[in-house]
This record gives C-alpha cells, sequence and structure tokens, in this order.
C-alpha cells in the first residue's frame, strides 16, 4: 500500500463520508501548481470552485493575512473595527450597489439573500406574512442548507433531508415566459445565477438577464444574482451579470472573495432592500472579521492591480478555443465565458469521472459535474505555461480513451 493509500484510508476512518474525493493526497500549493505527499506536481484547473482565484500562496496576501492577523483578527461585530468599511466601499463602488452585509460562506450570504426578500416582499409590497415566494430556475445550486436545498432539482441533494422550506417556485433557466407567468402578487424576489455552475457552466440565452431584470422591474420583485462562483473577474468581466449590462436589485458574493486563504461572503443590494434590516434580526460571530474584511479588501485590490479581468478574458478565449480545436468525438460540447469553461463529454463513450481520473494521472486537477461535464476553471493568474499544459494534458487523456474505443 503506497502512501497517498495509507493516508487517505487513515481520512476515511475519521471523516465523514460527504465527497467522492479524487484519490490524491495534496500538501503544497504555488500559483497554480499543487504538490502531492509523493511529491508530483499537478497543475489546479478547479481552483476550489473559483475560491483561489488569485492562485495558492499569493505572497501579497500572505503578507496582509500576517500582518492583520498580528494586529487584530475576530472580535465579533458587537464591536465596530477599522477595516470593514474601506472593504465595503470598494465593493459597493465596484458593484454599484449601496450597502453591504457580511456573511463567510456562500450558502450562508444566499440565506442572507433569503431572509431579506421575504421581509422586502412584507414590508415593502405589503404580502400577507408567511405567503411570500421566491422564484428560482431548475438545475440551481446555491449551497446545501435546508432552505437552500428546499428549491434544488437535483435529488441527491434532498434526499431524506425533509420536510423542506416551502415558499419556492422554479421555472426552466433561459425561459423569460416562463418568469412572467410565474409572477404572483405574493411574488417577492427571483434568483438566479448569471451562469450556472454547478449545472455544467450553463450560460443562458444572449438578452435573457436583461429581460428578467426589466420583468421583475414591472412587477416590483427583486432581482437577485448567485455570483458566488462566476463574480470578481471569472468569467472576462468583474461581475457575470456585466456581459448583459444589466444592475440587479441584489448580489450575492462568496469563494473568490476571501482569496482562497479564509472563508468570506457577502450580500450586497441597494439601500431599499438592506434597510430591511435591523439590530438582532441577522447576524454571524465571524462574519465581517477585521481578519477577512482586509483580505477581502486586499482580494479587490489584487484584481484590478494585477488586471485579471482582462487577463481572466484572453486567457478564457484562448483555452476555449485550444479545447475546441481538439475535435475528440468523445467531447459532446465544449462552452464557457472568461476562465469558466465546462467540457461535455458524451456519455454513450465515457463517464466525466473516469476522464477526471485520468487526467490526475496525468498531471491535471479537475473534478467532474453530473457526471458528465468536466470544469475548467484555473486561478485567474495562471501562466501560459500552466494553461499549455493543461490542455496537452487533456488531449492526451482524451486520445487515450480514443484508443481504447477502437480496440
Amino acid at each position: 500500500m503506497n502512501k497517498t493509500q495509507e493516508w487517505i484510508n487513515y481520512e476515511e476512518k475519521w471523516c465523514a463520508n460527504n465527497y467522492n474525493s479524487l484519490p490524491v493526497v495534496l500538501t503544497k500549493g504555488k500559483g497554480e501548481w499543487l504538490w502531492d505527499i509523493e511529491g508530483k506536481r499537478y497543475v489546479d484547473m478547479m481552483s476550489a470552485y473559483s475560491a483561489v482565484s488569485l492562485g495558492h500562496a499569493h505572497p501579497r496576501l500572505l503578507e496582509v493575512l500576517i500582518n492583520q492577523a498580528q494586529n487584530l483578527a475576530v472580535v465579533s461585530r458587537a464591536f465596530h473595527s477599522e477595516t470593514l468599511a474601506p472593504f465595503f466601499e470598494k465593493l459597493c463602488l465596484l458593484s454599484g450597489m449601496d450597502k453591504a452585509l457580511p456573511m463567510n460562506t456562500g450558502v450562508e450570504a444566499v440565506e442572507t439573500a433569503l431572509k431579506a426578500a421575504r421581509r422586502y416582499g412584507y414590508e415593502k409590497k405589503a404580502i400577507p406574512d408567511g405567503k411570500a415566494q421566491i422564484i428560482v430556475a431548475k438545475n440551481n445550486f446555491h449551497g446545501r442548507t435546508i432552505s437552500v436545498i428546499s428549491f434544488s432539482s437535483e435529488p441527491e441533494y434532498k434526499k431524506h433531508f425533509g420536510p423542506f422550506t416551502p415558499g419556492f417556485v422554479e421555472i426552466p433557466y433561459g425561459d423569460s415566459e416562463a418568469l412572467k407567468k410565474a409572477i404572483t402578487p405574493h411574488t417577492c424576489a427571483f434568483l438566479i445565477e448569471a451562469i450556472q455552475g454547478e449545472a455544467g457552466i450553463v450560460i443562458p440565452p444572449v438578452g435573457w438577464l436583461k429581460t428578467c431584470q426589466e420583468i421583475c422591474n414591472q412587477h416590483d420583485v427583486l432581482f437577485i444574482i448567485d455570483e458566488v462562483q462566476t463574480g470578481l473577474a471569472r468569467t472576462g468581466k468583474m461581475f457575470a451579470f456585466e456581459h448583459e449590462n444589466v444592475k440587479p436589485d441584489a448580489i450575492i458574493l462568496g469563494k473568490a472573495l476571501g482569496g482562497g486563504i479564509l472563508p468570506l461572503s457577502v450580500f450586497l443590494a441597494r439601500k431599499e432592500v438592506m434597510d430591511v434590516f435591523t439590530p438582532a434580526s441577522h447576524g454571524s460571530t465571524f462574519g465581517g472579521n477585521p481578519l477577512a474584511a482586509r483580505i477581502g479588501l486586499e482580494v479587490l485590490t489584487l484584481i484590478e492591480k494585477e488586471e485579471l479581468v482582462e487577463r481572466s478574458k484572453i486567457l478564457g478565449e484562448k483555452l476555449l478555443q485550444n479545447l475546441k480545436e481538439l475535435k475528440s468525438p468523445l467531447v459532446k460540447d465544449v462552452r464557457g465565458k472568461g476562465l469558466f469553461i465546462g467540457v461535455e463529454i458524451n456519455p454513450n463513450f465515457l463517464t466525466a469521472r473516469k476522464v477526471c481520473e485520468k487526467l490526475l494521472e496525468n498531471g491535471v486537477l479537475s473534478k467532474e459535474t453530473h457526471d458528465t461535464v468536466i470544469r475548467f476553471a484555473p486561478p485567474l493568474n495562471i501562466s501560459n505555461e500552466g494553461l499549455d499544459f493543461a490542455v496537452s494534458q487533456f488531449a492526451k487523456t482524451m486520445s487515450f480513451f480514443e484508443q481504447n474505443l477502437k480496440s
């Protein structure tokens, strides 16, 4: 038994079996590269589901982390601290929102959005108490809390976790006519991902987001966009909704906001929406702690300083083109924006899991979604060397499976 398997067995003895992890034990990261306990190097094409957008062990982020931790890390928002306001000022100016509410994980920020939407419906629209409805999209992924899985389309996320939270209405993603029909006097919000990530990098029809905004405005329905995976330069824009020049009523951010160092999420909204919160109506012990806020500010600064929006756009176009040019008969589709790309494997031949396992052997780390799609979402500051290596190894991997099918 090798060292890797010994460590995996050790982990399985003590850890809940809630992830179908690939058989690798990682020990070190630098930039877009990761190393396992055997000393093998891999290129990271996952970025922890977009959380490590600035790469592993970014020197400036580590410097800020150490300096801030030595001064003040966590005090809770029972008191004020000097790092939160500068962070939120920059974030609001970047997003066009008026105010922000800090949390830790993406799903906590989603829950915050749900609470804000419902209270807005009751206090601003006079929806009868307990009757508010939020419209969501089929095949959505907004997290794994009870309320959030209540409106998931994925049976595995819901199995034996009921009873579920009521008040959600599902429509097809990308269907504006369905949105019009679903709105009632009890509708308080429409919650969507600008691009569906967990569903397999699903991009909506051109103009759909803009149409949705117009429909929501007509009916005083809050238009809330979940940018936990797609926000902060991931798709070649600072926010994915900017591809259509829309302005939502609220935005949900997480993952990349913490620089791949610590959990940090934020619910952003215009003033009329955020003002529904009053003291004791919502909170989080760690939300908005001085350390996280200082890291968040530095992340935003580095995205601008390193020109990662433009880099994501240029490298994303290169990656998309290179993947399409491979023209493997085993690949059904290649799609994406910026460095947020999905490669759909033809399920008649093999599963995306098998491809990811072979990619692992060939020095590329990625993960399948729904058995059919492989994500390519590397750090935004990935080098051309790292990107070229990933593409060449993917080509080698697909060639291996093509040869196996012929034999």
